[in-house]
């Protein structure tokens, strides 16, 4: 049987260490250098602290290194993705469009951190650990969005997935709706909702992304409930991009939505 393939967290660790030896620091200089105290040095170095970009940007300072270390967490979160979602996540990447529609959930593109956790934790069979590394990676997908030339991204949801949160998540949804709110005004991002006036409608069969890439072809992607499915039979992408219109003309334009959005968030903070 083939090893397993080492984590990248434990790789990222093994090399700090390395790189602190070779430089003939100890724990406690090396925390004065980088303003961390030894026992968080340590912790860090041993597993029993969790890495942060903040932790591995000052390595980088320390070390000269550039922007390894935190281009390196990147990867390590990455390792959170089940293999079956890595096919898409690559044409996640590569896409120059994305059209995201959601009857349930905000997309992963625009969750919060907070969002991500509260919906992730939902499957009570996954541990803490699991928990925070599904996390970590799918606010990893979002840096896409911050690149010097992000895709244009298109979401539609139900006016349902801002609503469905219960009470003991007030907090939560309020600060996910803002940061929506945020987003649906960036150049490159357009958010529209179906409300729930509107009633049946095709979309209401289930969630579904497309990417477009540099070559104008699209790939689709589906949730369900033992994976996901890329799609890219020419017949069933085409079926998918008619199943887009039919959602994207049934939900309201961007600055009635924007309204929406603000007006059900003030329900989440009263």
């Amino acid at each position: 049987m083939a090893d397993e393939p080492t984590p990248t967290a434990d790789l990222i660790r093994a090399q700090l260490r390395r790189m602190r030896a070779t430089a003939h620091l100890s724990q406690e200089e090396y925390g004065r250098r980088a303003n961390y105290s030894a026992s968080m040095v340590s912790a860090v170095e041993l597993g029993q602290r969790p890495l942060d970009e903040v932790y591995l940007s000052r390595a980088d300072m320390v070390f000269g290194t550039g922007d390894l270390f935190v281009s390196l967490l990147k990867l390590a979160a990455r390792d959170g993705e089940p293999t079956w979602f890595r096919p898409w996540l690559e044409a996640e990447r590569a896409a120059k469009q994305l059209r995201c529609f959601e009857p349930m959930l905000i997309p992963g593109l625009l969750q919060t951190e907070d969002y991500a956790r509260a919906v992730i934790r939902g499957d009570v069979t996954l541990t803490e650990d699991e928990v925070e590394a599904l996390v970590a990676a799918r606010l990893a997908r979002q840096a896409i969005l911050d690149q010097e030339h992000p895709p244009q991204v298109t979401t539609v949801l139900d006016e349902s997935a801002l609503r469905r949160f219960s009470e003991e998540h007030a907090t939560v949804m309020a600060g996910q709706l803002s940061h929506l709110i945020q987003f649906a005004k960036r150049p490159n991002v357009s958010v529209h909702v179906i409300p729930i006036k509107v009633g049946l409608h095709v979309g209401l069969e289930g969630s579904f992304v497309l990417a477009r890439s540099d070559d104008g072809g699209w790939v689709g992607f589906m949730d369900n409930q033992l994976g996901g499915t890329v799609v890219d039979r020419i017949e069933d992408v085409e079926t998918l991009l008619a199943r887009w219109e039919s959602v994207r003309n049934v939900a309201l334009p961007t600055w009635q939505s924007i309204e929406l959005i603000e007006e059900v968030m003030r329900s989440w903070t009263t």
